[in-house]
């Protein structure tokens, strides 16, 4: 499939069909990088960690944030200072 590579602003652009997008399950952001000479879009990455900031504080707002085995402490856990 040939496409028209379009003036946009002070960069270029082209149009990628709607049927191309879903069958690579792109919607609304994409990745570019160039491999071996070609275009390459895909879907984003998820950022590592993402949101876990969130679900830590909703942890702490239900008072579910205890530690899971508080009897193992480490010998002399006591005289260390934060």
């Amino acid at each position: 499939m040939k496409i028209v590579i379009r003036k946009m602003g002070n960069s270029q652009g082209v149009i990628i069909p709607k049927p191309l997008l879903a069958q690579v399950g792109l919607a609304e952001e994409a990745e570019i990088s160039v491999e071996q000479g070609a275009l390459v879009l895909r879907p984003p990455r998820k950022q590592a960690r993402n949101g876990w900031a969130e679900g830590a504080q909703a942890l702490a707002a239900a008072g579910n944030d205890g530690l899971v085995w508080p009897e193992f402490a480490n010998a002399g856990d006591e005289d260390l200072k934060w």
